[in-house]
């Protein structure tokens, strides 16, 4: 995992950010906080976050689903970019991550958009979907469990509408998915994820190298 475009050299990297990043006084706030933590490497680069923002902008999104908060920088980051009345299912089972989230998502005045659920993501996505939410959703951010990608992504993809995105986060894990014999299940689930979603004709398709990798799918 990484919370920068690993595949940068760090002069290119600062040079990308001096010349592009735009993060709000909050986000670096909360994003200098979660540093501290010995678990820091799952937060998302703010060069992905200012990304997310971007395209739920051009696809004029309202509705999105979050599979992962951890401390909430990405949800924050959304929040932002949607329009009052927009509206986050951020899915998570961790209480003590999430409490961070939601002590900066009250200061930006966005607690009102981010409807958190301490729950099992899938348990949560299929009560949307048993609910009669199945094609509401605009966008989704699925960046969680890496064993249970495909779980969710099948989930989401039926949470969207036609035309929504789903941004699938880690899917160059800090490159290890080109080891051909990886031992860890992590580098599995996603190598297999990869796989799967390059012949999925739900969906068209790509994958860029920001970040750790993000993989875009429009449904069709």
């Amino acid at each position: 995992m990484s919370n920068k475009s690993f595949s940068l050299s760090e002069p290119l990297y600062k040079y990308l950010c001096n010349v592009s990043l735009r993060e709000p006084p909050l986000l670096r706030e909360l994003r200098e906080e979660t540093a501290t933590r010995d678990d820091a490497n799952m937060q998302i680069a703010p060069e992905q976050g200012q990304f997310m923002a971007l395209l739920l902008k051009l696809i004029e999104a309202r509705r999105v689903i979050e599979v992962g908060v951890y401390t909430g920088y990405s949800s924050l980051a959304m929040a932002l970019a949607l329009p009052r009345g927009g509206h986050i299912l951020a899915c998570d089972i961790n209480s003590d991550t999430t409490d961070v989230g939601q002590r900066y998502w009250a200061r930006a005045e966005v607690a009102d958009i981010v409807d958190l659920r301490l729950a099992p993501a899938l348990n949560t996505l299929d009560k949307e979907i048993a609910a009669g939410y199945a094609g509401t959703y605009d966008f989704a951010f699925i960046d969680a469990d890496k064993t249970a990608y495909s779980d969710y992504y099948e989930r989401c993809l039926t949470l969207l509408r036609p035309g929504g995105l789903v941004a699938v986060d880690n899917t160059l894990w800090a490159g290890r998915v080109i080891d051909e014999n990886p031992d860890d299940e992590d580098t599995l689930a996603i190598q297999r994820f990869n796989a799967q979603v390059v012949d999925d004709e739900r969906v068209d398709i790509s994958l860029l190298p920001i970040a750790d990798g993000l993989t875009l799918l429009r449904k069709r």
